[in-house]
């Protein structure tokens, strides 16, 4: 095993939240929605009907290029790439090939820099469903998906552990999310992974001969554990003197194991050429500067902003900027009026996402300051009954009062936790702490 390292490069498809699809005016939105009734003769490849583009799709995909660090092409195009497969009704997709939209960039982890080597606008395929009906198991298709407009991010083989991976994926989870352009859910699918996956001997430089596609991931843990396996595996074939098929091979949950799908096509396998019904892209450095002047703030940006700006400190502001959900929870929050009006500082309410909301999604940021302002009311007592307590429990604890004083820390702690038993959790603890060490 470790004569072996792994080289792996990431394919991730990130479904837009338009409003309309890629080439025409169906609803994006398809999850959960009636199978087939999303649909029009331009996604469903009807003769006759001409795809037009998503203008705010386009500047999207620019924007998230922009966002990697990338180089926005001044002209780009849109292709055909053939295959035969239910899910695909035109019996190929409109995507593109040599002229991107995006090229270029990187992705910085802590186990070094992860090259971005494309960034590209396609439309999604449909899905398709297993059933039994009438006692016979079949395959039915739902267009709905069909034609909503989809990103597709493909990295250089810089990634060499499974741990990487799973780094480099929820960074770039990050970026999507604060940029707006996606949800990004995987249990909904509007994000897959895909990783692709080879070996080589340790102190070898050039790419393998071979590498196997683990398509249609779902989450950063079965990524993770996908690459695994399949280092594993690949590693007993290769000491066997074979090399490891060409392939395209799925996740299985239930056995914890990747299963062959099909035979790993090549580039000249699609058969692309240049879309015939849609022109090519061109674009002017103004209008790539707007739309990167335009861009929102991402976690790097935002985390050194809420450090500065809030006094948080370097942990606080790391768990917030990572989490979106816990980041916009606290960016709404702290803008309340109310939350000023109470002198409720932003490490207060950093404090609170951070230990007592494990979940945002249902928290508004007015139920979150309310309950603040309510701990905050309950917790303001005057000095004077904070001593009272204190006097009456070194009262009452003369033994715990003499061993602190002959030396044992423990027995402060012994009277501290009675104070606060008394003031049944009024006042604040750290003035309770320095009050009592003073009476002491």
């Amino acid at each position: 095993m470790n004569t072996y390292e792994p080289v792996i490069g990431l394919e991730i498809h990130v479904e837009l939240k338009t409003k309309s699809g890629m080439f025409c005016g169906c609803p994006a939105d398809h999850f959960a929605k009636k199978p087939n009734t999303g649909t029009c003769p331009v996604c469903l490849g009807l003769p006759g009907a001409l795809p037009v583009p998503n203008k705010k799709a386009v500047e999207w995909t620019i924007m998230l290029g922009l966002a990697l660090g990338g180089t926005i092409a001044e002209v780009s195009k849109f292709d055909r790439k053939h295959y035969f497969y239910p899910d695909l009704p035109k019996g190929y997709q409109i995507s593109q090939y040599d002229q991107p939209l995006c090229r270029g960039g990187k992705v910085s982890t802590s186990f070094g820099d992860v090259r971005i080597h494309r960034v590209h606008l396609e439309e999604d395929t449909g899905k398709l469903q297993h059933a039994t009906v009438a006692g016979k198991k079949v395959t039915l298709v739902d267009f709905n998906r069909s034609g909503v407009p989809l990103v597709e991010i493909v990295t250089e083989a810089d990634i060499h552990s499974s741990e990487q991976a799973k780094e480099f994926l929820k960074k770039l989870h990050q970026i999507v999310r604060y940029l707006g352009i996606s949800d990004a859910d995987m249990e909904k699918g509007s994000m897959r992974l895909e990783p692709n996956i080879s070996i080589r001997k340790v102190g070898e430089t050039g790419l393998p001969n071979y590498k196997v596609e683990v398509k249609n991931i779902n989450s950063f843990r079965f990524a993770a554990a996908a690459i695994d396996y399949e280092v594993k595996r690949h590693t007993v074939i290769l000491e066997s003197g074979k090399v490891p098929a060409q392939e395209t091979r799925g996740w299985d949950e239930a056995k914890n194991a990747t299963v062959s799908q099909r035979s790993k096509e090549e580039a000249a396998d699609y058969r692309y050429f240049p879309e015939p019904d849609i022109p090519p892209l061109r674009f002017t450095k103004e209008y790539i500067d707007t739309i990167k002047a335009n861009m929102p703030q991402l976690p790097d940006a935002y985390k050194k902003e809420i450090k500065e700006k809030h006094g948080l400190n370097d942990n606080q502001a790391k768990v917030l900027s990572e989490d979106f959900g816990k980041m916009k929870l606290f960016k709404d929050t702290v803008s309340l009026p109310s939350v000023s009006q109470a002198n409720i500082s932003g490490a207060t309410v950093a404090n609170w996402i951070i230990n007592k909301v494990p979940d945002t999604s249902g928290v508004t940021p007015t139920y979150l300051a309310d309950q603040i302002i309510k701990s905050k009311q309950v917790t303001q007592v005057d000095d004077s009954v904070l001593v009272s307590a204190i006097d009456q429990v070194i009262a009452e604890n003369p033994k715990a009062v003499a061993d602190f004083k002959a030396g044992k820390e423990q027995s402060k702690m012994f009277l501290y936790g009675n104070v606060l038993k008394r003031l049944a959790g009024k006042g604040d603890k750290q003035k309770v702490m320095e009050l009592l060490v003073g009476k002491l």
